[in-house]
């Protein structure tokens, strides 16, 4: 996908508990196995797809597969299971499924035995995915508004701020505007200062550090539309690409010493 594209996905996104008895097509199947299969290697991570998802849930109706959001109990583990699993929700809604991150309202027993986890591993949340109706339910809608009673500006998630956003960073502060969050609480606080941004969330060890995770993606796609690449580092950074210190190759060594 491309840049514009995830900004489309963001914008459409919405969380979906209504689902079609249409459960996903085989083929669908096939390529979210490939993007589970992408993200793990590429991260270390451990998640799982469950083809039909439904078992675990009462307050989900239809059928939908599931993405089991698994890793090593780490904090970092944490952060990036937020990031790479809203890449996954991105991809879906752009190309028109139904998705619905979830921490809590499932039977955690069952899944547990759905998925006969190794003791390493942690369950940090799964992702829902399937196909749904354009307009929402009455259930999705009561649901909705009881948890956006207060949709937070960026400017609240603001901790510190010594001088004005430019003008990338205010619209990635908007793309985290529309970012997922547990009962909508937005408990990621961003600073911008000396010319850089952090951002961190006080109960690391908890499902905050997911929050973090799908934030710092928000973000980062947000400031790439508006011609600012980087990336997030451990610390809770986002270092620009200009900053990053870059080391000749050993063949741009070699022309130059002939």
């Amino acid at each position: 996908m491309t840049n514009a594209e995830y900004i489309e996905a963001i914008g459409a996104r919405c969380s979906r508990r209504t689902y079609s008895h249409t459960p996903p097509d085989p083929r669908v199947l096939e390529i979210l196995q490939e993007m589970v299969d992408a993200v793990n290697r590429q991260s270390g991570l451990s998640f799982r797809l469950l083809a039909d998802g439904t078992a675990p849930f009462t307050l989900f109706t239809g059928k939908f597969a599931l993405v089991a959001v698994c890793g090593p109990d780490t904090e970092w583990a944490r952060i990036q299971s937020g990031y790479f699993g809203e890449s996954i929700v991105l991809q879906c809604v752009y190309h028109g499924l139904g998705t619905c991150w979830v921490t809590g309202t499932y039977n955690e027993n069952k899944l547990y035995q759905m998925l006969d986890l190794p003791r390493d591993l942690r369950l940090y949340g799964v992702i829902t995915i399937g196909n749904v109706k354009p307009g929402k339910s009455m259930k999705e809608k009561m649901m909705y508004n009881a948890t956006h009673k207060t949709n937070k500006p960026y400017q609240k998630m603001m901790e510190a701020c010594d001088r004005a956003l430019p003008e990338p960073y205010v619209f990635a502060m908007q793309m985290v505007e529309k970012a997922p969050s547990a009962t909508n609480r937005r408990c990621v606080r961003f600073r911008y200062e000396e010319g850089k941004i952090s951002a961190s969330v006080d109960a690391p060890y908890s499902d905050k550090s997911l929050d973090f995770g799908i934030a710092q993606l928000h973000f980062q796609l947000g400031a790439a539309h508006k011609g600012v690449q980087g990336k997030w580092n451990k610390k809770g950074e986002f270092v620009t690409d200009d900053k990053v210190i870059k080391f000749p190759t050993q063949s741009e060594g070699e022309k130059e010493n002939e």
